[in-house]
This record gives C-alpha cells, structure tokens and sequence, in this order.
C-alpha cells in the first residue's frame, strides 16, 4: 500500500491514545487496514520472515464472536484490535515490532488513534479469539479508534507515569564509531531525520532501549539493544517489540528521504565495554 503523506509528519504527530471516539471505524478504513494485512510484502520483516496481525472488529469491547476482550479498564471505546502474532525468539519479536509499527503508522496517517500494549491485556482472552498455530504467541496488540479530541484523566496520568514525553538526548543513544563518544548531529549528515525518528519512537515505559553505532566512513549504522535489567517478566523480551520499532521507524525516513541502503547481519565487533546488557541486533548498511 503507497502512504500518500509524509511519513516523518505521522511519525513526529503519533501518540498514544487510550480513549476513543464512540463513532465507528469507516468502511474504506476498514478496507484499507485488511487489504494492508492480506499483502504479504507489507508483513515481510528485514529477517526475511513473514508475520501475521490479525484485525478483530469490536463493540463495547466484545468481539463478532460475543468474546470480551480484556485490557484492564485501561482502554476505552475502541473500535477494533491489531493483534500481532508470532514465535517467541529473538528475531521473530523484533520482526513483529517492525511489521506492527509500520502499520501504525499508516494509520495514524488516516487521523486513527493507536497505543501499543505488550503487558496490560489478557492475553487468554485474545488467544481464544484468533487461531493459533503451535509455537505461535501474542506478543502485543493495539487498540484502534479515531482518537477523542479531549484526552481523558486515564490518558493524562498514564502517559505522564510512563514519562511520554521525555525523550532521552542523542549522546545517550546515538555513538561515534564507539560507545561512549556520543555522535553530533551536526556529524550524522542525511541521516539526521532516520535517526531522530529513532529517537521518538515510542518503547515499552519509554525506556528507550536503542543503541546506535555509526561506522567512521558513515556506511554501517549498527542497532544495539541496551536490556532494562530484570524488564523480561511476560515470559518474553519485550523490549526486542522495541527495537523493531526503532528499526521500522528509521526505514521508513530513509525511503522517504530516498537514502537507499539495506538490513544486514554483520555484527562490527567492536571493543564494547563488559556489559551483559548490550546486545547486537541489524545492521542499516548503506
């Protein structure tokens, strides 16, 4: 499906949104949504795997099958779910964070309110609604809806306990050849905006776990994830949701900026400090 906006400008605008309007999904936008999910190249992940979301339409929260759908009262009047499913190992995560997100963002494109949930949803709940094959898990869903013009008291306080609006400075996340020489961005060049996009991505408590390491002659962009001590406790990594956003996130601003380049699996090997917690991911290798 061709995005017909700016992608940065959805990326820089989306938020999450708790509370939506009572009115219903349009038809076309229902349309557009399962035409996007029934493509097998929108769900083809950078790891060559393909991924599965699934859309369940809903009213008051029951599914066409007379299933409620639990998130804990955190939710309110969503129209539909996009539930993500894949096999719970490291790349198959990353790669459902990065099929997830880029489909978000078309909807956000569409004026559709979105809010990703990796831990505050009953997932037997969702498990008895779709079919799911062996090995297969509900890593995260989101609920869709056109967001409320008014947040409400839930919105407020959850997304100011999860600090969405604090964002942690490029010398924390984005390095110079090595971690711990933090790279400018008067020294990132034409990707500048792939890695600010980076940088506002939305993460699981806004905890940012991204790490990038710019090669010296500016050709590799190395994704690391830097693990939140003692976070695994879904039975999952969550944060691996993480970095298939932020590598969604900056895809989708190189194609827009037209700076070609591709995914690769070439780990630099570099002196890294003694850290149990560092792990390398994907490579952007232009």
């Amino acid at each position: 499906m061709i995005f017909e906006k700016s992608l940065i400008e959805s990326m820089k605008k989306r938020y999450s949104v708790r509370t939506f309007d009572e009115k219903n999904i349009t038809d076309a936008h229902f349309d557009k949504i399962l035409t996007y999910i029934s493509d097998e190249q929108n769900l083809t992940d950078p790891f060559g795997k393909t991924n599965k979301i699934e859309l369940v339409k809903v009213t008051k929260n029951v599914s066409d099958k007379g299933l409620k759908l639990g998130t804990y009262g955190i939710i309110k009047n969503p129209r539909g779910y996009l539930i993500g499913i894949t096999k719970n190992d490291k790349y198959s995560i990353v790669g459902s964070g990065y099929t997830l997100q880029k489909l978000i963002i078309l909807l956000t494109e569409l004026g559709i309110g979105t809010c990703w949930m990796g831990g505050t949803f009953s997932r037997s709940s969702f498990e008895k609604e779709i079919e799911l094959n062996e090995g297969e898990f509900i890593p995260c869903i989101t609920p869709i809806g056109y967001p409320l013009d008014n947040k409400s008291f839930i919105d407020k306080t959850l997304r100011f306990l999860a600090k969405s609006d604090n964002r942690k400075s490029w010398d924390q996340i984005f390095f110079d050849a090595q971690l711990g020489k933090p790279l400018s961005k008067s020294d990132s060049g034409l990707l500048e905006a792939p890695l600010e996009m980076v940088r506002i991505g939305p993460s699981a408590s806004n905890k940012q776990p991204w790490r990038i390491i710019v090669s010296e002659d500016r050709t590799l962009y190395h994704f690391y994830i830097e693990h939140t001590p003692n976070y695994n406790r879904m039975g999952y990594d969550m944060q691996m949701l993480d970095m298939g956003i932020a590598i969604a996130q900056f895809e989708l601003a190189c194609n827009e900026l037209n700076l070609k380049g591709d995914w690769v699996l070439e780990e630099p090997m570099l002196d890294l400090p003694a850290s149990p917690h560092t792990e390398y991911i994907v490579s952007w290798k232009i």
